[in-house]
């Protein structure tokens, strides 16, 4: 996107609606610009007046002009960058509204495509250098823009031969400025990644702490924490150092400028051609606009600043994902729960040459548990994502009683299936609240109801607060096997009719597995149940088992059936046996 469509897009978007806040910023900026001309100005009467013809009358009038001009340009300035800093703030809102909606709206291969990390730096160090563009960048374009203006035209009114000296600066400060705006547009660019990299770090940091401490690596993470905060801390300097590269340049040419005009003042005043009071006025307007011509020459710079992030945000909520919600179709209609994979491919974008699942063709009967059993990263938990459409197959079919799961709405497929996966995802939240997410309208008895058949009941009714207990982050107060608990609780809250287990006992022991699994019988009793497992004892009942190796299914059938006809399947059950 070039600069033009961004401010373009971030006006249509986000400040077309505060227009009428904005103008009455303008107008509070005009109240600024006149009250300080006007400062400038009554230095001509004041000094002809009072103190060079001695005229008593405007001795009281003349200094309360002043001071209503100062109190002005006080009052109005406030209330300029007040009403300028609500704008910003509510754009900001609206901005990091949008990218947590893209956040949450993506797909998981999106999401999964660039570390936490730098998407917290997106939605924070980008989104404020937007909102600095709008509370000062383009407030100080309003307001110093206007009193710039002002302070001229007392300048010209006074003389105009001193003017045209005194605006040689501004071309000067013009060039600075737009080559400050383009070294600082990169270095913004630099300090982002920076940011992005501290944040990736850190999030790093709390996932793997105990890790930290096991391999006694704290002196090392110290150090490469040193590295992390060094770096933005140099970008950071260097945005300081570009952005007040500014000000020497303003300082010698404005030294250059008053020597030169104190020179030819000099000179029209013996000539009687500048009397003393027009000389003060001048000046003072001339010094009054240092200020506004110096805010306008970093004005680029901010932009520039503002423009750049724009750059990196508007992707990330123009983001258009792969699977839509498909509002458009019809609601699945689920009969008996039959699966039907036909030559199904896939393969992760970042790896588009390996294929993760090839020419995949099998049927999971409705009603019934289905196995599937292989080596790690034969392709049974991508299989089992691409039923929820978690990811969509390369090419292939996959239907729901053949119904294609690609030509129905989203929510309808994804309201009729539940996962309990080796993985439990929970949110620092009570424990009522994680089971009821999956069914929020839930009355507090239907989820004591799911917590009982789940087994946890037997733990919560232990706990001081009960279901109102808060588990922390990703349930760190509770142990593996509660926590796989909660997830089949949840699922049973759902009720739904498609039932997906990923490694569901894997981290539990030996009492509590038998618990849990009384618990997944109820649960997926007449479900359509796909369970993955590496313990064969959990599985041998399945109606049918699916063997895969390297992403490929390489044989089928009950468990007695594959003792016979299946090698893979043989060894792979006398190792556990030998194990046991």
């Amino acid at each position: 996107m070039t600069k033009v469509e961004i401010l373009k897009r971030l006006y249509k978007d986000y400040t077309k609606k505060y227009l009428n806040k904005i103008f009455l910023a303008v107008f509070f900026s005009i109240l600024v610009a006149g009250s300080t001309s006007a400062t400038a100005w009554l230095l001509d009467p004041a000094i002809e007046k009072i103190f060079l013809n001695k005229d008593q009358t405007l001795l009281i009038l003349i200094p309360i002009l002043i001071i209503i001009a100062f109190a002005t340009k006080g009052i109005s300035l406030y209330l300029a960058k007040v009403t300028m800093f609500k704008v910003a703030e509510e754009v900001k809102k609206e901005i990091q509204l949008d990218m947590l909606t893209s956040f949450i709206r993506s797909d998981t291969e999106s999401i999964e495509g660039k570390h936490t990390g730098k998407y917290i730096s997106n939605l924070n160090f980008d989104v404020n250098q937007i909102t600095a563009m709008l509370s000062s960048s383009f407030l100080a374009l309003f307001k110093d823009g206007l009193t710039l203006i002002g302070l001229l035209s007392v300048m010209f009114f006074q003389n105009w031969k001193l003017s045209l000296i005194a605006i040689i600066m501004i071309p000067f400060a013009s060039v600075t400025a737009k080559k400050l705006g383009k070294r600082m547009s990169k270095v913004v660019t630099e300090a982002q990644e920076k940011s992005g990299d501290l944040n990736k770090y850190l999030i790093d940091i709390f996932k793997n702490h105990k890790v930290i401490k096991i391999f006694q690596r704290e002196k090392f993470e110290n150090i490469r924490s040193d590295k992390f905060v060094n770096d933005l801390k140099e970008k950071s300097i260097k945005i300081s150092t570009v952005f007040i590269r500014a000000t020497p340049v303003m300082e010698v040419l404005t030294g250059f400028m008053i020597a030169l005009l104190i020179f030819y003042s000099g000179v029209l005043i013996m000539n009687n051609q500048l009397s003393l009071n027009n000389f003060f006025s001048f000046l003072a307007a001339m010094m009054l606009a240092y200020q506004p011509v110096k805010s306008l020459a970093t004005i680029n710079v901010g932009v520039g600043q503002g423009l750049s992030a724009g750059k990196r945000i508007l992707p990330i909520i123009d983001r258009i994902n792969l699977i839509n919600d498909n509002q458009d179709k019809i609601n699945l209609e689920i009969k008996t729960g039959t699966l039907d994979f036909k030559n199904v491919n896939f393969n992760y974008s970042s790896n588009s040459e390996n294929k993760v699942l090839k020419d995949i063709n099998l049927k999971i009967n409705g009603g019934k548990m289905t196995a599937l059993v292989g080596q790690s990263g034969s392709g049974k938990s991508t299989l089992l994502s691409l039923i929820p459409r978690i990811y969509d197959p390369k090419s292939g079919v996959l239907e729901i009683d053949g119904q294609d799961i690609k030509k129905v709405k989203l929510y309808s497929l994804r309201k009729e299936i539940s996962i309990v996966d080796q993985n439990v995802s929970l949110f620092d939240d009570t424990i009522l609240n994680n089971i009821k997410y999956a069914k929020p309208n839930a009355s507090n008895e239907e989820v004591y109801k799911a917590a009982e058949l789940s087994m946890c009941s037997e733990f919560i009714d232990k706990l001081k607060d009960k279901y109102e207990t808060v588990i922390g982050e990703d349930g760190v107060r509770l142990s593996g096997g509660e926590k796989q608990r909660l997830s089949i609780a949840r699922a049973f809250l759902k009720n739904s009719k498609i039932i997906l287990l990923d490694e569901a006992t894997s981290s539990l022991d030996s009492e509590t597995e038998e618990k849990i699994q009384i618990a997944l019988d109820k649960l997926t009793l007449n479900k359509t149940t796909i369970v993955i497992a590496h313990r064969l004892s959990t599985i041998l009942n399945s109606d049918k088992i699916y063997v895969m190796d390297k992403g490929m299914v390489i044989d089928s059938g009950n468990h007695e059936e594959l003792l016979i006809k299946s090698d893979t399947y043989k060894n792979y059950y006398n190792k556990q046996i030998n194990k046991s």
